[in-house]
């Protein structure tokens, strides 16, 4: 979970834009801890403070990975993005219904790469300022919501739409960007006819720089199937 990047963002995977606009929450001795493998680095290199915020200078995606489960990167406040951190919004055991499958449509390297796709949307898109400041805010409560009360039908739409929104900035990108391919074109397609057919949200989709994720839950005591 995370919202995208704005002027003056802090370092290479900082994104200002999550749901928590206040000062990051302190830790306490009931939250989760990272990897066992993250800690023992850590530990060999002399890394200190919360790992999280080291591992996001380097990605965006290497800070929510240090947790199992779901996990939000927070936006922070503080100019050198200390509290841009990661924190866990519920264990792998929250939802063990929920199932993800990942869709390779292509092997091949991307003409444009996430970073620079991201700093170059940072510089010219005006609907990603946008949609970082009045938007994604709301989003992020509400996904952490449906995580937490095992919404699917929320889930799955607001999954959707967050990445048609997300290629929409691409679009708005200057230079354009372009992740979706064909294939992709017609993942989406397939999911919302599957929906259609059922009468419900039973898979919602996310494609990310080009790779299709759906999640979906089994036949099951939440009455889908």
């Amino acid at each position: 979970m995370d919202g995208e990047a704005s002027p003056g963002s802090r370092g290479r995977g900082s994104v200002p834009g999550g749901a928590n606009h206040g000062p990051a929450r302190a830790p306490s001795l009931s939250d989760p801890l990272p990897s066992p493998a993250a800690c023992a680095l850590a530990r060999v290199y002399g890394v200190e403070g919360d790992l999280s915020e080291v591992a996001r200078r380097g990605s965006g995606s290497a800070c929510r990975s240090l947790y199992g489960g779901f996990v939000e990167w927070q936006m922070g406040q503080r100019a050198d993005g200390k509290d841009s951190i990661a924190q866990q919004v519920a264990p792998e055991s929250h939802w063990p219904e929920l199932r993800v499958l990942i869709l390779v449509v292509s092997a091949e390297k991307k003409l444009m790469g996430s970073t620079a796709g991201m700093q170059t949307s940072v510089e010219t898109s005006a609907l990603l300022r946008f949609r970082a400041k009045a938007l994604v805010p709301a989003r992020m409560a509400e996904m952490a919501r449906c995580i937490r009360e095992r919404d699917f039908q929320a889930f799955g739409q607001l999954t959707m739409k967050d990445s048609n929104q997300f290629h929409a900035t691409c679009l708005d990108t200057f230079p354009p960007i372009s992740y979706l391919s064909d294939t992709s074109q017609r993942v989406i397609r397939l999911v919302h006819r599957f929906n259609a057919h059922h009468g419900c949200t039973k898979a919602g989709g996310g494609l990310r720089r080009g790779l299709p994720r759906l999640e979906a839950p089994p036949t099951g005591p939440r009455g889908w199937g």
